[in-house]
């Protein structure tokens, strides 16, 4: 059988831990930043757990490692 090949835009916005969860950063965290207050920008800074619905969506364009 061929290798699963991974998705790779999925692969950038999605990450699997170690256990098999699925995580995913948050929203806008990308420019106009600076106006943003800083309990804005920290709760922003994390990753969060997909939802289950795009969890089971996203898992087969992540094979494990």
């Amino acid at each position: 059988m061929p290798k699963i090949k991974t998705h790779k835009g999925a692969a950038r916005r999605f990450h699997l831990t170690g256990s098999g969860k699925v995580v995913r950063t948050k929203g806008p965290k990308s420019h106009l930043r600076r106006n943003k207050a800083k309990r804005v920008r920290r709760l922003f800074a994390g990753k969060v757990p997909a939802a289950p619905g795009m969890a089971r969506r996203v898992k087969p364009f992540l094979p494990k490692q």
